[in-house]
């Protein structure tokens, strides 16, 4: 889970919380970690690996007649390069060319921070604040011969609007048939820093279960979430807690919540390793005696997790995941299709260095399942005005078909078995 989701998530769980809240005594939060030791994490990724990335994205760029790619900060720029920057009305940025070593882009007051995290050969141009910097592009581009320039789908509008009048003729398309193909196949290494993701985030909701009150309000519970995942050695800011009816809508509402007997309380948290995610959800009734209704929900949710895994096959088109969840949903009276009471949302999404990222498990989508793909699998069941219930697990698929990285809980009364 990206910060940028966190913050939109916890704006809708929190109005109306935060000065209501338990203030969480330290004692709960020391409780929250104790006996909890930091996990043997996997190494980050090397520079050998993100050469091989760079090997990788020049032949595909050959295959597909794009001649260099830019890149602004954010995760594709880390894959690449390692660089860690954030966007601003300053350029930041790197071109990769089909031939030869990239170029970093960044104003002359910055150079110094940005050379820190860049892992790979690449020169660092530089440019005043009174220089346009997409001179510095432009200028790199034409000494290149570059006449069809690949943009990463999340760059911003203004770069090509300015590097087009610094060269006109560039012809701008999508890098995703570079960037996009190779980021959804995840290589061993990045498997394994999701793997250590995922466990923490386990580790962290069975160590907080038993803390968690009468009375607690989501900002109290997100307090021990991360006390936790601290603890284990994972990094978070928190996570997406829905109390009672607030469960009924996948990202919350601004009412005021807090834990009550007999009520649902949904946890929607993750946490990242090296700059890889985890993003697993649990549900579970808080006094432990869910209703019938809550359990036969529970249930059926459960059920579509496990037709999720039994649809995803390598080769097979990612919506068709969505697609067969959908089909027993209506056989029992849900939707049909998007509609409420059922699954408003997606079976799931992809997820890697950010928590959620192409492709997706949706109806329509053609692009076929192939090893190395990471989603997830989170077909929840919503019922308006009265609660929700979301489990979600990720998986990667594999040569012989989809591999959980968290396994889903047995039933409602053991949610974090």
């Amino acid at each position: 889970m990206i910060r940028t989701q966190i913050r939109r998530r916890h704006f809708l769980q929190g109005a109306g919380s935060l000065a209501a809240s338990m203030a969480v005594p330290t004692r709960l939060l020391a409780q929250a970690a104790a006996n909890l030791q930091p996990i043997k994490l996997p190494p980050p990724i090397s520079s050998v690996e993100r050469l091989q990335r760079l090997a990788r994205a020049r032949a595909l760029m050959a295959q597909n007649n794009i001649e260099a790619v830019i890149i602004e900060p954010g995760a594709s720029l880390d894959y690449y390069t390692g660089v860690q920057w954030w966007r601003s009305e300053r350029l930041t940025a790197a071109v990769i060319p089909a031939v030869g070593y990239p170029i970093v882009v960044t104003p002359f007051f910055e150079r110094p921070s940005v050379a820190e995290s860049l892992s790979v050969p690449a020169e660092i141009r530089t440019w005043n604040e009174d220089e346009e910097p997409l001179k510095l592009v432009a200028d790199f581009l034409r000494g290149k011969r570059v006449a069809r320039v690949g943009f990463e789908e999340t760059n911003r509008f203004w770069i090509m609007d300015r590097l087009k009048e610094q060269v006109p003729s560039v012809q701008v398309v999508s890098a995703n048939p570079v960037v996009r193909a190779q980021r959804m196949i995840k290589t061993p290494a990045e498997i394994a820093l999701m793997q250590a993701a995922s466990d923490i985030t386990v580790g962290a909701y069975r160590s907080i279960y038993t803390q968690i009150r009468e009375g607690m309000t989501p900002s109290d519970i997100n307090r021990l979430y991360v006390a936790a995942v601290k603890a284990l050695g994972g990094s978070t800011d928190g996570g997406l807690i829905l109390l009672g009816e607030a469960a009924a809508y996948p990202h919350g509402s601004g009412k005021p919540q807090h834990v009550r007997q007999g009520e649902v309380v949904l946890l929607d948290c993750g946490c990242e390793v090296h700059g890889y995610q985890s993003d697993i959800s649990r549900t579970f009734v808080f006094g432990g005696r869910p209703s019938a209704e809550q359990r036969k929900v529970w249930d059926q949710m459960h059920r579509g997790q496990q037709i999720a895994m039994a649809a995803a096959k390598v080769g097979a088109p990612a919506g068709s995941v969505d697609d067969a969840v959908r089909r027993q949903y209506e056989s029992w009276g849900y939707g049909p299709g998007y509609k409420l009471p059922g699954t408003s949302h997606r079976t799931g999404h992809g997820i890697g260095m950010e928590g959620h990222e192409p492709v997706n498990l949706v109806h329509g989508e053609m692009t076929p399942l192939a090893p190395g793909m990471c989603f997830s699998n989170e077909p929840g069941i919503y019922l308006p005005g009265k609660f929700g219930i979301r489990l979600e697990d990720c998986f990667h698929m594999t040569a012989s078909g989809p591999k959980w990285f968290s396994v889903p809980p047995p039933s409602i009364d053991r949610p974090f078995d």
